[in-house]
């Protein structure tokens, strides 16, 4: 297969997190920079990755970069790019990002590029774009008056998984949820609860991830559509990746005081299928407590946008610090954007900025002592 220049985005902060991802999918190197990770592959790597990443966003073709300081340089660049991956009747669609460039109105970026492809094809002797064919998406990225033009074959982003059609309040992205996991020590040898855990997103995929799950084997990818590439691949890529998929022994679970929320969460496990992993129950944080031993407990608990909800918000993590302190061998883990060391009475052990859709938050990490036969501190 021929080699390429592939590009995977990560959320602000997560950047660490999907190298992770990639070094276990055999890339050795994925330097990061504005936001993307870089690395060779081919159209197998694509697939593989679309298939198998759980905390990107998505996974791109580098198609070519370029100095892009005027229109003219970027009309050039984009006219100048190998487009072979595209057939004549491709369906184009452009998007457009712009950081520290003298070109930053999206608007006319997407038209002036889209102008250029037309260019480029009418080498081919088309005299206009058919655009009749499966979709491909461009994107036009500048940074500093440079241009890269990116190549979508994830199509939507990779957090929609497939199994959450219904979404409750302030759902949180499978992808970020999938990444609280992974930041967290929690492993399928230990207890895993979410003790606010609304339509289930966390519980689910930490069963996804104790069940060896590849989280892309349920949706549709756009470069599945695309003559260049075999669909006969990916089904194999799936069936390889359902044999590899094991039976967790590890006891998920999730409460939550919304029944309405609980029946989603329901839905959603039954749909990702790890119903059997994963249980629900109705039950107030402020009394969490449990009779397993080392458990782990990741939560995006509610905070308000008013004064008076943010007051109620500190006033139930102080109640569920209580409750916490109850378990001194389990380790607590909270996305906020609000002051939860204050609630705790204590720095937490970690704290790592993350974005919560728009809203930044910290990501509070409270760790139980590590065993004395340990001979470390903290686990």
């Amino acid at each position: 297969m021929q080699t390429l220049e592939l590009a995977v985005s990560a959320a602000s902060g997560l950047e660490a997190v999907v190298r992770r991802e990639l070094v276990s999918l055999g890339v050795d190197k994925a330097p990061a920079h504005n936001g993307k990770l870089t690395f060779f592959g081919t159209l197998e790597t694509v697939a593989r990755c679309n298939l198998h990443l759980r905390t990107a966003n998505r996974v791109f073709v580098v198609l070519s970069r370029f100095p892009a300081a005027t229109f003219d340089e970027l009309f050039e660049g984009v006219r100048n790019t190998d487009f072979s991956l595209l057939p004549d009747d491709a369906a184009v669609t452009v998007r457009a990002a712009s950081q520290k460039s003298a070109l930053f109105a999206h608007s006319a970026l997407q038209s002036v590029t889209k102008k250029a492809v037309a260019e480029a094809f009418s080498r081919r002797g088309l005299r206009s774009l058919p655009e009749t064919g499966p979709r491909f998406e461009l994107e036009i990225s500048l940074c500093e008056d440079v241009g890269t033009l990116l190549l979508n074959t994830s199509g939507a982003g990779l957090h929609r998984r497939g199994y959450r059609k219904l979404t409750g309040q302030a759902p949180l992205k499978e992808t970020l949820a999938a990444a609280l996991v992974a930041l967290s020590v929690w492993n399928p040898s230990r207890p895993f609860a979410d003790p606010f855990c609304g339509t289930g997103t966390l519980p689910v995929e930490a069963a996804m991830a104790a069940c060896r799950m590849a989280p892309g084997k349920k949706r549709d990818f756009d470069f599945l559509h695309w003559p260049c590439f075999d669909r006969a691949l990916f089904d194999r890529l799936v069936e390889e990746a359902e044999a590899g998929e094991v039976r967790p022994e590890a006891e998920i679970f999730g409460s939550d005081l919304d029944p309405g929320q609980l029946e989603l969460a329901e839905v959603h496990a039954r749909e990702a299928g790890v119903a059997p992993f994963v249980r629900f129950f109705r039950a107030d944080a402020r009394h969490f407590s449990s009779g397993l031993a080392r458990g782990v407990a990741v939560s995006n608990p509610p905070y308000g946008e008013r004064l008076s909800d943010e007051r109620e918000a500190l006033a139930l993590m102080r109640d569920y610090a209580r409750a916490a302190a109850r378990l001194p061998d389990w380790c607590f883990y909270l996305l906020s954007p609000l002051d939860l060391e204050g609630c705790w009475g204590r720095p937490a052990d970690r704290r790592r900025k993350l974005y919560n859709g728009n809203l930044c938050c910290q990501f509070y990490s409270f760790l139980a002592p590590r065993p004395a036969s340990s001979g470390q501190n903290r686990r």
